[in-house]
């Protein structure tokens, strides 16, 4: 066996060895050395040292012609730097391997084929010396190859990973990062193949990667090796963990989207072939998740894991990107790459840039839905690209659309206002890119749109997890907040929030938490079936609501799972966004109609000629009509609660009209194991009707808090339907009659020594309204997000006045 000059096994390096090995292989180093002991599986493997790289070139001579070459680059136009770049790969290409460093692949090629049997296939993967730094990753730069099956597939491999390190991607990557191109070499990372091919694969990240929210770990997950995710070829499985319930022993998925996972890429069958194949995914395995909870846990163990020791050599936090894979050979799970996280978790958290249109877009207008990357608002004029060889003619200020990007695509994209693909997720490349040149994107929109090329369109990525396409330029305003300069009011400031989407964006924000999580909005939005259609499917009267059923539910036990997983799950992003801070949660608050509209409603709802004043509310919880929708709303509190761990949610009824209801309500929460005081489980109650200000001492002894809600208190007071478009001129929070009756509600619950809140529209609307319940001594104020920030001013100016209002002012 020759002395070893240029191979050096994974055993042997690590983080400190990026100048010999480069960035991947000295993570896949100090993976193998640090993390297989602690169970986290990690494939064999060796590097070829960039000392190798530079043998080629040296016994060949060609650095020389390479520096001529490369000394060309400057003003030359794109067709011409990809002359250049095909040029230069040819020269490192056209060196071959020294003799000496193919026999030391050779010898080490065999020792792994001792390791792991005679049918081992290798995944040959490039590794620049640059690479995965903290502050520039070099993903997608620098070519990688699998399915090799034998030394001259190997030998080969070799070759174009070193002539890889001039793909013009990587030279536009260097010279925009401020790269020197020759002090940067190329070593490559030769290790076991995880036959991910006849399993499942994907990328994971320790947080968010559109909010930076940290406290997630985000998985995504499709069939076949992990390349279909990474170049947006399919739409992945997405999953989202908890890390602090989790590091407090609660094993729960938090949140999970089913992705169309169109393709599988597998390999071919022939040892001797490299060829990697595309095949349509059946549909029995595209409906359903590539992963099961068990895996996905796991996962989320090797990324809390990875992320803590990594930030522990590092002296400092350090989000991770990860590449992850099942092998379907012995159905295990093992890690393949990690490296620091460079784009969200740069984003400055202290710093809040919020885009809003001056004008909300009209339905009409909508052309397309997808996935959105990022929080920002673009228009500009749509380019179709369906071939790489178009992107020449692309211009500035342009939004690229096409069925899906690659990294040979980066230096048109950094021309783009905004990106759109017909496939990919929020990890794929399109995303990854968009996130790292800080532009929009709205990928997976399917082929199911009304996008026209040369069309000028708005992209929105600022209304939640969905992003939108709009016909033409619509305006749009952006406001930036220091967040760190804001002041501190005694009160509490919390917000109103119903969509899951928008809560970890939202988590950043200086509040003391969520003073009103509205579950009809998760039931709308992420369910929208009727709790009673889906826990008594026999009763559904209409064949097309018991279709619908059929195929909502086809991944689940029965219509009670799907309803609670998904409710919980809603419920549960909410209170993890903002965790520790309380999360008050509403028990549903749909009037009849509303809920007739869901799917399988009409079997189960009266027609009431005035719903707003119905069968809503309490009076639901108890009553038999709705016993069976009560228990799963129940069930998905406990879940959130007890099995996700998520105790920082307290409970909210709403409408509850005479003290004997609110009673039968608790005891109906207690035979459901929901009682008040298990777990430290608080239940406030709406205080919305003069019921309820009038009997403020016997509800208060009822009831953990009160949070007044000034739209209904103020329509009953008043005596106006605030759905009535007729009389909306009567309806005003600031009546002198409203306000006494709030000034009631919160001198009885300090009376009664329980916290007294707001959660109406009033304080948001009307700031001199959120004077006068500051003025009173109330504990906290709920508001729209976008009123936040405005009143927390305010309410820290007329804490400093410390002035008491007159009754009824």
């Amino acid at each position: 066996m020759p002395e070893r000059r240029y191979i050096r096994w994974f055993e042997e390096i690590g983080l400190n060895d990026i100048d010999s090995v480069g960035g991947k292989t000295a993570s896949l180093g100090e993976m193998y050395r640090a993390l297989n002991p602690m169970g986290i599986r990690v494939p064999n493997g060796f590097a070829i040292t960039a000392d190798g790289y530079r043998a080629v070139l040296e016994d060949a001579g060609a650095l020389e012609p390479l520096k001529r070459l490369l000394a060309t680059l400057e003003n030359a136009d794109s067709d011409r730097q990809a002359t250049i770049a095909e040029q230069a790969r040819r020269i490192v290409y056209d060196a071959g391997l020294p003799q000496d460093l193919e026999q030391e692949i050779d010898a080490a090629y065999s020792s792994l084929c001792r390791q792991y049997g005679a049918e081992l296939r290798l995944a040959v993967r490039s590794s620049a010396t640059a690479e995965d730094l903290p502050d520039a990753s070099f993903a997608g730069q620098h070519d990688s190859f699998l399915n090799i099956g034998n030394r001259d597939g190997l030998l080969e491999a070799c070759r174009r990973c070193f002539a890889s390190l001039f793909t013009a991607r990587a030279i536009s990557y260097r010279e925009r990062n401020g790269f020197d191109h020759f002090k940067v070499a190329l070593a490559i990372a030769v290790m076991k193949m995880v036959r991910a091919d006849t399993a499942s694969s994907g990328v994971m990240f320790t947080l968010d990667t559109d909010s930076g929210f940290r406290d997630v770990v985000f998985i995504t997950s499709t069939y076949g090796l992990g390349e279909n995710i990474v170049q947006g070829a399919v739409d992945p499985d997405e999953f989202y963990v908890h890390k602090p319930t989790f590091d407090l022993g609660y094993r729960c998925v938090l949140r999970r989207q089913l992705g169309a996972k169109q393709l599988t890429l597998v390999c071919d069958d022939n040892l001797n072939s490299q060829e990697l194949h595309n095949i349509e995914t059946p549909a029995e395995q595209r409906a359903r998740y590539s992963l099961g909870d068990d895996e996905i846990l796991t996962l989320a163990h090797y990324a809390i894991a990875t992320e803590k020791h990594y930030s522990e050599r590092r002296g400092q936090a350090c989000p991770m990107d990860l590449e992850w894979a099942r092998d379907g050979d012995d159905g295990q799970l093992y890690l393949l790459q990690a490296r620091p996280e460079t784009v969200a978790s740069r984003k400055p958290r202290n710093v809040l840039k919020r885009f809003s249109f001056a004008q909300k877009p009209h339905k009409s207008g909508l052309l397309a839905e997808g996935r959105a990357i990022g929080t920002s608002i673009a228009s500009g004029k749509l380019h179709r690209v369906t071939d790489a060889h178009q992107l020449a003619a692309f211009n500035e200020g342009e939004i690229l659309f096409a069925e899906s990007t690659s990294p040979d695509w980066g230096p048109a994209m950094r021309r783009a206002a905004a990106v759109v693909t017909e496939r990919g997720g929020r990890t794929c490349h399109a995303a990854i890119v968009a996130r790292e040149f800080g532009i929009p994107a709205v990928v997976g929109i399917g082929g199911d749109h009304r996008l026209e090329n040369g069309a000028t369109v708005t992209i929105s990525c600022a209304e939640g997890d969905v992003g939108r396409v709009y016909r033409d330029e619509i305006p749009f305003d952006v406001t930036t907040t220091e967040l760190d300069q804001l002041p501190s009011p005694q009160t509490k400031m919390m917000i109103n929030l119903g969509s899951p989407e928008q809560a970890f964006r939202l988590s950043s924000l200086p509040c003391d938490g969520v003073g009103l999580a509205r579950m009809e909005f998760i039931v709308n939005e992420h369910i929208k079936a009727h709790p009673m259609a889906l826990a008594c499917p026999d009763r559904i009267e209409e064949e097309e609501d018991r279709n619908a059923i059929r195929y909502l539910t086809a991944n689940y036990q029965n219509g009670a799972e799907f309803f609670v997983q998904k409710l919980s799950e809603g419920i549960g992003t909410i209170a993890a966004a903002f965790y520790p801070r309380p999360v008050i949660v509403r028990l549903s608050d749909f009037k009849t109609n509303e809920y007739a509209r869901l799917i399988g409603g009409r079997s189960f709802e009266p027609h009431e000629e005035n719903p707003m004043l119905g069968f809503r509310g309490a009076s639901r919880y108890a009553h038999e009509a709705y016993a069976q929708g009560f228990a799963l709303e129940c069930a998905a509190l406990k879940r959130a609660r007890e099995t996700m761990g998520l105790k920082n949610i307290k409970v909210m009824v709403p409408f509850c009209r005479r003290v004997p209801e609110g009673e039968q309500v608790l005891q109906a929460m207690a035979e459901h194991d929901l009682a008040p005081g298990s777990e430290g489980l608080e239940v406030y109650v709406m205080c919305e009707i003069p019921n309820n200000v009038v009997q403020i001492d016997a509800f208060s002894r009822l009831f953990d808090g009160i949070s007044i809600g000034s739209n209904d208190l103020t329509q009953l007071v008043l005596g106006v339907d605030r759905d009535s478009d007729i009389v909306a001129f009567d309806f005003d929070e600031r009546d002198p009659g409203v306000l006494q009756m709030i000034r009631l509600a919160i001198e009885g619950a300090q009376r009664n020594g329980i916290p007294a809140g707001i959660c109406g529209e009033a304080p948001s609307n009307y700031p001199e309204v959120a004077e006068y319940l500051v003025k009173l001594g109330i504990d906290s104020i709920s508001l729209s997000p976008d009123a936040l920030l405005r009143t927390i001013e305010k309410v820290v100016a007329i804490e400093r006045e410390g002035k008491t209002p007159g009754a009824g002012t």
